[in-house]
């Protein structure tokens, strides 16, 4: 088993199969980096969308404290006007009373009393009987609620009488 010598063709076969490998192999390298690339891209996009999202929340968030702070300031606006209404009609509510009470002081010292009398209502409670509850019985009648109501003394028992048909 001796080694035979090489032709010049098949060298040249073989060193074009060499070369073919290492296109096939250059060739690899440059799809496994763009395969490799287009991963990373996609992974990159996968993620910002990802964290992403929580930044989104947080601009409707802040969103959502503006509007609601816009609709309490109104509310306070709304509030101290109320207030300052409020305290206009108790202002001439206390002036009506005042002038009423001034009015009714005229007219008890131009009809001969000085002043107005208020009512006694400690005499009124004084004088008032005493009135009884509402009771669910008669006097002398010991009702339906004793405990002796429907049983019949000894000496109170009646022939039986017949069944009827």
């Amino acid at each position: 088993m001796g080694r035979r010598a090489a032709s010049s063709e098949e060298v040249a076969v073989i060193a074009g199969q060499l070369r073919e490998t290492d296109v096939e192999q250059g060739n690899i390298n440059w799809v496994l980096a763009i395969a490799c690339l287009l991963a990373g891209v996609g992974i990159g996009a996968l993620g910002y969308h990802l964290l992403n999202g929580g930044a989104r929340t947080a601009q409707k968030l802040r969103q959502r404290l503006a509007e609601r702070d816009r609709e309490l300031s109104e509310l306070r606006t709304g509030l101290g006007e109320h207030f300052e209404r409020a305290e206009g009609l108790l202002d001439a509510l206390l002036a009506n009373g005042q002038s009423l009470q001034q009015e009714m002081h005229d007219s008890a010292v131009r009809f001969g009393s000085s002043k107005p009398r208020k009512p006694d209502f400690q005499q009124a409670d004084e004088t008032s009987d005493d009135v009884n509850a509402p009771r669910d019985y008669a006097d002398g009648n010991r009702g339906t609620l004793s405990e002796d109501f429907g049983l019949k003394s000894k000496g109170d028992e009646a022939p039986a009488q017949p069944p009827r048909y």
